[in-house]
């Protein structure tokens, strides 16, 4: 992923040389990538299952993944069998330490594939999902106020001044904070996140003292939720929260409590901020590395909804993910992985499969059936916000389209990124030429 000066480091030849969970790891992924689909497309990893007589294996190819997240019964998700283990407890899940808002809702709101579904279809998808249309108006406001700060500029940090920001106002808005309060969420976001950045391999695992300190940012986080959801629920406005505190959800036949907000509001503030952030600055690299590309889109609007989903195939913003466990003895590839195993399911390897794409490494703006990238997963628990990003994406790529006539790169850009297991580029500058 070396590019305009990017120091470079030793790429992976070998199985023996991948490692996706180490320091420096995130700047030899795609390297690594090509390793796995010739050499190791079932990479296994001994003794780092949930328990350690247990093994995880690392999925890269597209038609297991594909496979393995839209069957439930087969390759049950990790959290379902939390959920379970909590429920044979007899204990009340908000009673059990250490677990977060969002495990608590679970627990009570989707505990079942029914009602996952229920809880998509009835209290998120009308803010975040095919309903986000709703919010273009507000979005399109965010976006201009963001350009707007650094339009006479002529260069800027493309993530601090404006992929960063876009998502948090965006995010704030449709739950019903105020904007002055974004700095705060900002450190309750990145809190939130804490284990997928700074967490040690697939498992993301963090060290009692990261956990202890994530928990108390936290309990900060649910006090003001729980805060604003009082007064919301006495004066209701237009936004999310509000909602929340009146609907009827019709497949528990009652209304929601305060914890079980709680627990909707943290999902959607950890999953609201961070694909939208990384996918737009990839694309904007992806732009600055293709001459003409900007002209192209500008000339012909109807090219962004491929751009948008070809950027995030190339350039996934989640990259892999732990979530899934085998429930029987199952064969990928060739490779027996025994009931029990965890997967770790690399979406960005199975992005660029050669074997699932033509061309998979191209940008290709006539590629057919594009949204059949695994960027957001698939089946039943694809993302709740997929509707929402992907707004945001089109609605900034137009804006700036329409208000720019150029981007390029700047000065001082190394191209390096934050650890874990998302492609977070941690500054891009960029110069530009007013519209």
């Amino acid at each position: 992923m070396a590019k305009n000066g990017a120091p470079s480091m030793q790429c992976p030849r070998s199985p023996d040389d991948v490692d996706l969970f180490g320091p420096g790891a995130p700047e030899r992924w795609y390297a690594a990538y090509d390793v796995l689909h010739q050499q190791a497309p079932v990479m296994c990893l001994r003794g780092e299952g949930l328990t350690p007589d247990k093994d995880a294996f690392i999925l890269s190819k597209h038609e297991d993944i594909s496979r393995v997240v839209k069957d439930w019964e087969r390759f049950p998700p990790t959290l379902s069998l939390l959920v379970k283990q909590i429920q044979t407890t007899g204990a009340l899940a908000q009673e059990m330490p250490g677990l977060d808002a969002m495990i608590i809702s679970i627990c009570s709101l989707r505990p079942t594939q029914e009602l996952w579904r229920a809880h998509r279809q009835e209290l998120t998808d009308p803010w975040v999902g095919p309903g986000a249309g709703r919010h273009e108006d507000m979005i399109t406001g965010h976006v201009d106020h963001l350009i707007d700060r650094w339009i006479d500029e002529g260069d800027l940090d493309f993530v601090r001044q404006f992929a960063r920001s876009l998502p948090q106002r965006t995010m704030a808005s449709v739950l019903g904070f105020p904007m002055e309060d974004i700095p705060q969420l900002e450190t309750w976001g990145n809190a939130q996140v804490m284990a997928y950045v700074h967490g040690c391999g697939h498992n993301n695992k963090l060290t009692e003292e990261q956990t202890r300190e994530k928990s108390e940012l936290l309990d900060g986080f649910g006090h003001y939720v729980r805060q604003k959801t009082k007064e919301k629920r006495a004066d209701p406005k237009d936004d999310m929260i509000s909602f929340l505190t009146q609907v009827h959800y019709e497949a528990l036949d009652r209304k929601l409590t305060d914890d079980e907000i709680n627990g909707v509001v943290y999902a959607m503030l950890i999953g609201g901020l961070e694909t939208t952030q990384y996918a737009l600055a990839e694309q904007a690299q992806l732009i600055c590395e293709r001459p003409g590309l900007f002209q192209k889109l500008k000339q012909d609007r109807s090219l962004i909804r491929i751009f948008i989903e070809e950027g995030m195939r190339l350039r996934s913003p989640t990259q892999g993910l732990s979530t899934r466990i085998t429930s029987q003895d199952e064969i990928f590839q060739g490779v027996e992985v025994p009931a029990g195993s965890s997967l770790h399911l690399r979406w960005a390897a199975a992005n660029i499969d050669p074997d699932e794409f033509e061309d998979a490494k191209e940008l290709k703006l006539d590629r057919k059936a594009v949204t059949r990238h695994l960027a957001f997963s698939a089946g039943l628990r694809v993302c709740p916000g997929a509707g929402l990003s992907r707004l945001e994406q089109t609605i900034a790529w137009n804006r700036l389209l329409d208000r720019l006539d150029d981007i390029a790169y700047g000065e001082d850009n190394d191209f390096l990124h934050q650890p874990g297991i998302m492609l977070g580029t941690l500054k891009l500058n960029l110069t530009f030429t007013k519209a």
